[in-house]
């Protein structure tokens, strides 16, 4: 059964990481989606993996230009949005002596001011039915050290979801934020100063989380699913958190 028949998705960051493996499943759910990131040559690499129904529109989710061109497209393409999906994002590790206004501002302009205005420009063309979901992460339920922008703009995406689900109502458009612990993506080597240290990364990761391993993007990417497919028609202003135990244990 496809339980995405006939659904349009807009994803941010679907050029890889969690973003490409939520295009990924929406596709073979029957959707078609508009995938969107800044660097062309991943944005053309991942229309290829998906293999079909997928659109890739070059944009930077900070930019509020870039973000009316995909409202642009979309809306000469096909005319509405089912499901939004606000995956891209930026994770640093600063500690607090060391933040910088810059650090503090790129951080929050991609993580939490992106996802707002990128919704923003997709409600005239959502109805009955839509379903947004802001990727956030298991981080803005713990004190894990040299994380304060990153956390916080975490916290504010789940505040956010719960101020839409009250101003969306009487819309039939509903939004949640969908948590993961950490996430075996290549997020994770962009943090590290080489190889030997990204694996090092991994393996502290793994250590701290109880279920011993990384999340796979595809385990992120079917808890969406579930969250952008009707069967998940009682959800609104929901965090769903799928980290493997980190946040609770």
């Amino acid at each position: 059964m496809s339980r995405l028949a006939d659904k349009v998705a807009v994803i941010s960051g679907g050029n890889s990481g969690i973003g490409l493996a939520i295009a990924q499943r929406f596709v073979n759910e029957g959707a078609h989606v508009f995938i969107f990131a800044r660097r062309q040559a991943m944005l053309d690499a991942a229309v290829r993996r998906i293999g079909g129904n997928a659109t890739a529109i070059q944009a930077d989710a900070t930019k509020l230009g870039d973000l009316d061109h995909v409202a642009d497209v979309v809306r000469s393409t096909t005319g509405k949005v089912d499901v939004v999906v606000s995956s891209a994002g930026v994770t640093e590790s600063v500690p607090l002596r060391d933040i910088t206004p810059e650090h503090y501002d790129r951080v929050f302009a991609l993580n939490a001011r992106a996802p707002l205005f990128l919704t923003q420009k997709m409600l005239p063309m959502m109805g009955q039915g839509g379903s947004i979901i802001l990727v956030a992460s298991a981080m803005h339920y713990m004190g894990l050290a040299n994380h304060s922008a990153y956390a916080a703009t975490k916290a504010a995406l789940r505040s956010f979801t719960r101020t839409w689900a009250a101003e969306f109502k009487d819309s039939g458009i509903r939004a949640n934020t969908l948590s993961p612990g950490v996430v075996d993506t290549p997020m994770l080597d962009d943090q590290a100063s080489s190889p030997a240290h990204a694996a090092e990364i991994r393996r502290g990761y793994t250590a701290y989380t109880p279920m011993l391993r990384l999340a796979h993007p595809d385990e992120i990417a079917n808890a969406a699913l579930f969250l952008a497919s009707d069967e998940s028609s009682f959800m609104t202003g929901s965090d769903m958190i799928v980290d493997g135990g980190i946040s609770n244990v």
